[in-house]
């Protein structure tokens, strides 16, 4: 906790910043410039086509990719981040459009950017690495799923005004519209994705969504092709940003949409921090999480004032920035002004796009995020970490993004906890006999808690903890001293192989220190770490226990034990303790 506020301000600076102190080039700037435009260009349809699927208009998209574009990469920690709008909070979007209309999604993303903040300056980026991978995998997945399915309208061009935001509901009317198809609204989208697949087989290095949607928008102007486009389903795009504006709000309005906006705080903080790691993997730097938060929550803010969506890291995008050389955050400044001054130089063009084409272009999408291959891996794993899987892929298809990371992180804790209580242990510490210790080939002489059964008294009970001692085992005591056929008069508690105790741990030995003093047992203790040492001290264990009944090895516990046994005081061997 004392480390959570005492503020370092070189973990917030900006990784600009560091790079123009490191001393910037013009190698480097021609290196940011060529990936910036070329990334630019690359995030002019993507941006459409997410606004798009997300239920909101065109420019939307073009808004966030300026606006939060060009302030992740400013403020940002990370040197080569590529920020905008991404699939992932496609269907988010997609479904508070539904609830509450595009003034209900701008307060939202407004709470999530300060939320984002919030996180960043209270250290929260390391607790965001901490979620279990199996429920990142399954909300990816269930996410990927439902962006395709939301395509099928488009990609089949069906006669559909308003496409639910319930997956089953959804694939009821597409069922029940099959028949109104449009054959060439389906060829359009099949030759728009197999030509991005084509390309990125055959040409790696070529923006295949690119030339795959002008192909697409030449063949559908040139022929006259009867499907719908840009232009015809939400008219002109404009070549300016708009005014500046805030959104307004009411303190009830906030309450509705409080889960909503922890939702989109939570995805953009994952995903940006994801795609940062996959960066840092790729150049061999190393991102500031916190000041990444913090960039992508004024990121954020900024892209609601000026009409955008909410935004996070791209991981697509900032792979090819890498690809490309960019060396610096200039490159995702560069990007965010080349998609400024393609709105303002093709926008008529852009108008013209098809929609079938844009929705392949999203499948393509869906297809790439699934995380077919990690979820057949871990359906190959335990069984709790399948369930887990499951669950959040179900919840997230059928429910809706917020339930799943909740229940998901809860049963993973939950199971967590589960196998560590398994995993510790309470059980008799064997002593040996001198034939067992040569067979075994002990080394008495470098093992102080080597234990010879002629060396344990017949009314001495030894007992080890293996494991973390915490609430889920706290009862394991009682339960073993309940289960002896014959009370022992001393008990020796082993602790050497305690690596962290809590406070149930801590009390279920003051407790049990009490029981057995109310019952005329020695209880000694023996092997405390260090660290559990100190725990029990400040919890006031100690004195319950008693100073001098707590020894570093086993050995001299027995030493202890058989003094306590021929003096014969074991009965009056503990201080006096107020019972409770």
């Amino acid at each position: 906790m004392k480390r959570m506020f005492n503020f370092n301000w070189e973990e917030f600076t900006p990784k600009i910043i560091t790079c123009l102190r490191e001393g910037y080039t013009r190698d480097q700037f021609f290196h940011d410039l060529a990936a910036g435009i070329t990334v630019g260009v690359i995030s002019l349809p993507l941006a459409m086509a997410f606004a798009i699927g997300a239920g909101v208009t065109p420019e939307r998209g073009l808004f966030t990719a300026i606006i939060a574009g060009f302030l992740i990469s400013l403020l940002g920690g990370s040197r080569v981040q590529i920020g905008g709008p991404t699939g992932a909070f496609m269907v988010i979007i997609f479904d508070i459009m539904q609830r509450h209309g595009y003034a209900g999604l701008a307060v939202a993303t407004l709470m999530a950017g300060f939320i984002l903040i919030g996180m960043g300056l209270m250290r929260c980026g390391v607790l965001l690495k901490f979620i279990p991978y199996p429920v990142t995998t399954g909300f990816t997945t269930g996410i990927a799923l439902n962006i395709f399915s939301s395509q099928l309208k488009d990609l089949l061009g069906l006669d559909i005004s308003k496409v639910p935001a319930d997956f089953i509901s959804r694939w009821s009317l597409y069922f029940e519209k099959f028949g109104t198809f449009n054959p060439w609204s389906i060829v359009i989208a099949l030759s728009t994705l197999v030509m991005i697949f084509w390309l990125r087989w055959a040409y790696p290095k070529v923006p295949a969504a690119i030339l795959a949607v002008v192909c697409a928008t030449l063949a559908v102007v040139g022929f006259d092709l009867p499907v719908e486009t840009v232009q015809s389903k939400f008219g002109e795009i404009p070549r300016m940003l708009p005014m500046p504006s805030f959104p307004t709000f009411s303190f009830e309005t906030m309450w509705q949409l409080l889960p909503d906006a922890m939702t989109v705080a939570l995805l953009g903080g994952i995903e940006s921090l994801l795609s940062a790691h996959v960066a840092d993997g790729m150049t061999g730097h190393r991102h500031h999480s916190n000041c990444e938060l913090v960039a992508q929550g004024l990121a954020n803010i900024g892209s609601v004032i000026f009409g955008g969506i909410p935004a996070t890291g791209a991981i697509a995008r900032t792979t090819a920035n890498i690809n490309l050389h960019a060396k610096t955050p200039i490159s995702g400044m560069t990007h965010a002004v080349t998609v400024l001054l393609l709105m303002m130089l093709v926008a008529p063009w852009a108008s013209l796009m098809p929609m079938p084409a844009l929705a392949g272009v999203l499948v393509f999408v869906a297809w790439n995020m699934s995380e077919r291959n990690h979820f057949v891996e871990i359906l190959k794993g335990p069984k709790s970490d399948i369930f887990v899987l499951l669950l959040t892929f179900t919840l997230t298809v059928m429910v809706d993004l917020t339930v799943a990371c909740q229940a998901g992180v809860l049963l993973a804790a939950i199971l967590f906890i589960k196998r560590m209580t398994d995993a510790t242990t309470l059980k008799v510490c064997k002593a040996l006999a001198e034939e067992e210790l040569e067979e075994e080939a002990y080394n008495v002489a470098h093992d102080s808690d080597i234990v010879l059964r002629k060396d344990v008294p017949q009314e001495v009970a030894i007992f080890e903890i293996n494991g973390p001692f915490f609430f889920g085992v706290s009862n394991l005591l009682n339960e073993e001293l309940r289960l002896l056929p014959e009370e022992p008069r001393i008990f020796i508690l082993r602790m050497r192989k305690v690596p962290l105790i809590d406070a149930s741990g801590m009390h279920a030995i003051r407790e049990f220190a009490k029981k057995c003093h109310k019952r005329g047992i020695l209880f000694l203790v023996s092997g405390l770490r260090p660290e559990v040492k100190e725990a029990l001290a400040q919890a006031g264990a100690m004195e319950e226990i008693g100073q001098g009944r707590i020894f570093p090895h086993l050995e001299d516990a027995l030493t202890f034990a058989r003094t306590a046994l021929l003096s014969d005081t074991t009965a009056v061997s503990l201080p006096a303790l107020e019972l409770s």
